[in-house]
């Protein structure tokens, strides 16, 4: 995915440029971001695009909630329990 796409206003490069960031401030600027992506955009793939080409520190806050975008976004779906876990529909 091209990265232009991947981060429209650039706000996942400028998070990794502040200096002193935590995970409390870097969880507010994926929000931002995952909402100024075009409907179009497929998140996980831009996930991946963006942490690629910035995540080169792990230790980095927004890093690490980049990778727990992605393991939330890659897991499978819960059981439905109650009755809609047993009627097929």
């Amino acid at each position: 995915m091209d990265l232009k796409l991947a981060d429209p206003k650039g706000l996942i490069r400028e998070s990794y440029r502040i200096e002193g960031i935590g995970g409390i401030e870097c969880r507010s600027i994926f929000l931002d971001w995952a909402l100024s992506l075009a409907p179009s955009t497929d998140q996980t793939e831009a996930m991946r695009t963006v942490l690629s080409s910035y995540g080169g520190d792990a230790s980095h806050p927004m890093s690490e909630v980049l990778a727990e975008g992605l393991a939330s976004a890659e897991a499978p779906p819960a059981r439905r329990g109650g009755r809609a876990g047993r009627v097929s529909v």
